[in-house]
Order: structure tokens, then C-alpha cells, then sequence
């Protein structure tokens, strides 16, 4: 389940004001949760490589790994993969290449027809493996390599009234061998979490009121509020992650102290 952000942003404000030690804006909440939120969906992979290097337990509601698992499934998803043969106004291209998903964050199984997985290769490995007849990639055995980010974009119309769409921003390239294959390919993967957003109007003497649905005049951001898109389970250390950076921007080094103790604590008794 997906933790309500203004929930989180209320108790935050209400731990702050309570011991008097400040404010912070819509702007530097929103900042900071997504930093806090960065920081705990980075932590469940480094967690599942530790715990699964320990014995496991077989109790079903204290198995580690299980949980960090169903963590990270939150964001598991399944995508095809786009092909691109043509430059941006058009023109065939010498490497023709496919594109994954902007929002990939951790490549699960490369896969074409839904039938055969695509291994992972470089490119020296590759030019030795298509030497042989024997080990030289097939569609039943299809090989990628993966050698840069590229942005992808569309130029469309007459100079000076041309459009310029953005498909792709920074989105991994691959190649996939044989050179037959080019449709047809999908991926498994972690996709990068949502940035949280807490999404406002001003009411009456500059008051900050919080709009879920983003709907209405004067909202924002106009897209309106998103929720943290981590384990429920989280929510207190996304809360004292959360006040740890209030307390810097507020230059409060108790709230910064406090909070990171508390985190900790917590890191440690998750982990031993």
C-alpha cells in the first residue's frame, strides 16, 4: 500500500511545531520526501543482497527476505521495448537500436516473444561468440548488449514551424543480435518510484491548503498530490528520514541529531 503524503507531511509539520523548532514549505517538503523516499527504495535491494546471505527463517511473517521482496514488487511492472531504425527527421540510421522505458530503474529479464530471454553480453564477447556457426546468436538464442543512455525525440514539420517531441529521455539503448529481431521484444523491471508531491492552494492570509485531486483553480503543482510509493511499513522511517533533512534546513542540529538516531536504531534492528 502507497503512503498517503499528507499524512506524513501533517506529522512532520506537527512534530516541528510542537517542540517549537519551525517550518517547512510545501517546496521543501516535497524536495525532501523525494530524497527520503530515494534513499529507503535504494535500501530494500542493498537489504535483500545482505539477507540473502544469511539463513533464512521459516516463519511466514518473519521471513526478511519475503518482505524486502514483496517491497520491491510494489514497482515491479512489464513493458514491450520500443525500436528505433530512424534518425528524428526520418532518415535510416546505421545501428538501428531498441529503447527501454524511461522509467526503468532495475532491468529484471530481457525477453523476445515472451518465450526467449534475451543474455546479456559486451561487445568483445559478442564479436568472439558470432565467430562460430555454433554459439553465434539465433532467435532461439538472442543476445543484447547495452552501451549507452540516448534521448529520443521526433522533429516534425518545416523549419521554422517545427515540433519537437521527446519519446525518451536518457533512456537506456540496446542492441539485440541477430539483426533480424526487431519487434517483438519486451522487458520485466523495477520501475523508478513516483516523486511524492504534497500539492496546495493559498487560502485566506497565505495558508497552504492541501488539494489531493489537483483539481480547481490555483492548485499546486497542477497535476495535483502523489502519494509515496514505498512499503506502508516504512512510514516511520520515511517520517525521521524526513524530519532528519527538515532539521538541516531549518538549521535545528537537535532535530538533525534526533531523527538520525532514531533511523539508526531502526537500520539496526531491521538488520541483525
Amino acid at each position: 500500500m502507497a503512503i498517503n503524503v499528507n499524512e506524513v507531511y501533517q506529522t512532520v509539520l506537527l512534530i516541528l511545531n510542537k517542540e517549537q523548532r519551525g517550518y517547512i514549505t510545501p517546496y521543501e517538503f516535497n524536495q525532501i520526501a523525494a530524497q527520503a523516499q530515494q534513499e529507503i527504495f535504494e535500501g530494500y535491494f542493498d537489504d535483500l543482497n545482505q539477507q540473502l546471505r544469511l539463513p533464512g527463517h521459516e516463519d511466514e511473517y518473519a521471513d526478511r527476505v519475503e518482505h524486502i521482496e514483496e517491497s520491491i514488487s510494489l514497482l515491479r511492472t512489464y513493458s514491450s521495448v520500443s525500436y528505433r531504425d530512424v534518425d528524428e527527421n526520418g532518415n535510416p540510421i546505421d545501428n538501428p537500436f531498441f529503447y527501454l522505458p524511461e522509467n526503468v530503474h532495475r532491468m529484471g529479464t530481457l525477453m523476445y516473444k515472451d518465450e526467449q530471454e534475451i543474455q546479456r553480453t559486451n561487445r568483445g564477447e559478442y564479436l568472439r561468440l558470432n565467430m562460430s556457426k555454433l554459439t553465434r546468436p539465433t532467435t532461439n538464442y538472442p543476445l543484447f548488449t547495452q552501451e549507452e543512455n540516448v534521448t529520443v525525440q521526433n522533429i516534425t514539420g518545416v523549419p521554422p514551424a517545427t515540433t519537437i517531441t521527446t519519446l525518451c529521455k536518457d533512456c537506456i539503448k540496446v542492441y539485440v543480435y541477430p539483426s533480424s529481431v526487431v519487434k517483438d521484444v519486451s522487458l520485466s523491471y523495477v520501475r523508478k518510484p513516483n516523486k511524492p508531491i504534497w500539492a496546495y492552494t493559498v487560502g485566506v492570509g497565505g495558508a497552504y491548503i492541501y488539494s489531493e485531486l489537483g483539481t480547481g483553480a490555483g492548485v499546486n503543482p497542477s497535476t495535483g498530490s502523489v502519494n509515496f510509493e514505498i512499503d506502508d511499513t516504512d512510514k516511520p522511517e520515511l517520517i525521521l528520514r524526513i524530519l532528519a533533512y527538515a532539521g538541516v534546513v531549518i538549521r535545528d542540529p537537535q532535530v538533525v541529531q534526533a531523527a538520525a538516531q532514531q533511523v539508526q536504531a531502526t537500520e539496526v534492528n531491521q538488520k541483525s
